[in-house]
């Protein structure tokens, strides 16, 4: 028979203790092993005890070795990752996690208190703007960047979101739809749920500052993901519950070992851009397409849960997001894109280079997901809860 560690279950609402996920295990014992198979698991091991260390700064020197270690295998990820022809599907996993773990600390989790000791650690920072300097150059080699300053930004928007209001359908959308099992829509869960029980959270993270019109509409946006200030309309509550019909843990972060390498891409990519204002332009341009393009993505996902006749709790988040989500998206070109453009005429040409870089990175995204969700049903079953 099949084993599996489980962590106790918690009921998903305020207040909920959440462990990190270094400590956290809920996959089948053949999923796990893959995991420990990475080479770089220890390194990263490593790192998620330095940062559970009391004013890691002021002690880094009593754990020489460890940091040695670490450091290490840190080098040498940039350079299988970001400095070879052909890059290393291990050394991107290894070094988005320790981006996330890192940049987890910007968020409050409702944990210990004492998780946070380092989160404004100078030798965590450090690492974490080594990781981003070398990936963010070899994201942006993938776009040619100086075109985007001849062309007209307004007509570019409108452009792009048109076309991706209702894309051809791809190989991976019609297995989701026609062909992906039960256990794959488990899976499907289990992945999305580490962005879709704390939605929005990096949206909070741009609110602040000057009132005016487009700040405004994000703050709507933001009210409108977070059910208006009730938990029962907030939309991770929807997620919670498709994820209660499937005896799946609504814990988040729990199935972290699940999260290929290119979904943790774009949620570390949405922190650098969410905590630097530098990039105002880019990561609103990057909301435009992901609320522009999530109900095309939703309506797959339901189109699945329809076809293997699952309840309406078990769908729900998906139909709430196709009907709100196709107004965001509306939203974020006419009133937060296009004024951005009469706002800051010089630098608009990043709006588009967000937009194309969070379509970008989200197919990436989401055909791994599919791989790993193929993968998951000829691997093992997920374990239960309750």
């Amino acid at each position: 028979m099949m084993r599996a560690k489980i962590v106790d279950s918690e009921k998903y609402m305020q207040g909920s203790l959440v462990t990190p996920p270094s400590a956290q295990v809920l996959l089948p014992d053949e999923i796990e092993a893959d995991v420990k198979s990475n080479p770089y698991y220890k390194a990263e091991k490593t790192l998620s005890n330095l940062i559970e260390v009391e004013n890691l700064d002021q002690r880094l020197n009593l754990f020489d070795s460890q940091v040695r270690y670490f450091e290490t295998a840190l080098n040498s990820a940039i350079k299988e990752a970001y400095q070879q022809s052909q890059s290393s599907d291990a050394a991107h996993l290894f070094l988005q996690r320790v981006l996330y773990r890192i940049n987890r600390l910007n968020l409050f989790w409702y944990d210990d208190l004492t998780h946070y000791t380092n989160e404004r650690s100078l030798y965590l920072q450090k690492i974490r703007n080594q990781i981003e300097t070398a990936w963010q150059d070899w994201e942006l080699a993938h776009l040619s960047v100086e075109a985007y300053h001849d062309i007209d930004i307004k007509q570019a928007l409108l452009d792009r979101y048109a076309a991706d209001l209702d894309p051809t359908l791809s190989e991976d959308a019609l297995y989701l739809r026609k062909h992906m099992p039960f256990e794959g829509y488990r899976y499907l869960l289990a992945i999305t749920s580490f962005d879709g029980l704390v939605e929005a959270s990096r949206l909070s993270r741009i609110l602040g500052g000057a009132a005016n019109e487009v700040q405004a509409t994000l703050t709507k946006v933001l009210l409108e993901e977070y059910g208006n200030g009730r938990l029962a309309r907030k939309h991770s509550t929807f997620f919670a519950q498709m994820m209660t019909e499937l005896r799946l843990s609504t814990q988040p972060e729990v199935y972290f070992d699940l999260v290929p390498w290119q979904a943790l891409a774009t949620t570390n990519h949405n922190f650098l851009l969410t905590e630097c204002k530098r990039h105002f332009l880019r990561y609103n341009g990057g909301l435009a397409y992901f609320e522009v393009a999530g109900p095309s993505a939703y309506r797959n996902y339901l189109a699945a849960a329809q076809r293997l006749e699952l309840s309406d709790g078990a769908m729900g988040y998906w139909d709430l997001h196709i009907r709100e989500d196709e107004r965001h998206g509306r939203w974020m070109i006419e009133n937060v894109t296009l004024p951005l453009v009469d706002m800051y005429p010089e630098q608009a040409w990043q709006l588009v280079l967000g937009y194309d870089q969070e379509k970008l990175m989200g197919d990436r995204a989401g055909a791994a997901i599919v791989n790993t969700i193929r993968h998951g049903v000829q691997t093992a079953s997920l374990p239960t809860i309750g």
